[in-house]
C-alpha cells in the first residue's frame, strides 16, 4: 500500500511538472507568435518603401513604381535599344504623379461601389496590398488594366459602328429625298 501511495505521489508531482511545462510552452509560443507577427508585419510595411526608395507610408507611390517597372520588364515587344528609354519615361511619369494616379483610381473604385467597408479602408492599405500582389505575381495589374482598357476600346468601337450605321441611314434617306426632289422637277 505504501508503495502504491508513493507512486501516486510521484505521478501527481510529475503531472504537476508536466502541467507547468505545458503552461511555460504556451507562454513561450504566444511570445514567439507575437514576435513573429511583429517582425512579419514590420517587414511587410517597411519593405516597399525601402525597395522603391520612397517615403515610409507612401505605398501608392511604391505601387505605381513597381507596376511601371514590371510593365517595362515584362513587355516582350520592346527592343533592347528602346527598353532603357521606356524605363526612363515610366520613371519620369511616376515621379510626376507620386502616387496620385493610384489614389485617383482607388477613389473612383470606392465611389462606384458605395459599400461602407470599401470606403472605410484607407487608400494606403489598398496600395500596400496591390504592391504585394504585384511583387508576388508580376504583371497582375497590367493584365487587369489591359482587360479594362480593351473593354473600353471595344465599347467605343461599338458606339462608332452604331454611329456609322446611323450616318449611312441618314445618307440613304437624304439620297432618297434628293432623288424624289429631282424626279419631281
Amino acid at each position: 500500500m505504501r508503495i502504491l501511495l508513493r507512486y501516486l505521489i510521484v505521478i501527481y508531482k510529475l503531472s504537476f511538472y508536466i502541467y507547468e511545462m505545458i503552461n511555460l510552452i504556451k507562454k513561450m509560443f504566444k511570445k514567439f507568435l507575437l514576435t513573429s507577427f511583429l517582425l512579419l508585419s514590420s517587414l511587410i510595411t517597411i519593405y516597399p518603401s525601402k525597395k522603391e526608395n520612397t517615403n515610409f507610408f507612401d505605398y501608392c507611390y511604391s505601387f505605381e513604381k513597381i507596376i511601371s517597372r514590371n510593365i517595362v520588364e515584362k513587355s516582350k515587344n520592346l527592343s533592347n535599344n528602346f527598353r532603357p528609354l521606356a524605363k526612363d519615361i515610366t520613371l519620369f511619369g511616376t515621379k510626376k504623379t507620386k502616387g496620385n494616379f493610384a489614389n485617383k483610381i482607388i477613389d473612383q473604385y470606392k465611389n462606384s461601389k458605395k459599400l461602407f467597408i470599401i470606403t472605410f479602408v484607407p487608400n494606403q492599405i489598398y496600395c500596400l496590398a496591390g504592391y504585394w500582389i504585384e511583387e508576388v505575381s508580376p504583371g497582375k495589374f497590367e493584365s487587369i488594366f489591359y482587360k479594362k482598357t480593351k473593354q473600353k476600346i471595344n465599347k467605343y468601337k461599338n458606339i462608332k459602328k452604331e454611329f456609322d450605321e446611323f450616318i449611312k441611314e441618314i445618307n440613304l434617306e437624304y439620297k432618297s429625298i434628293e432623288k424624289e426632289i429631282n424626279d419631281f422637277f
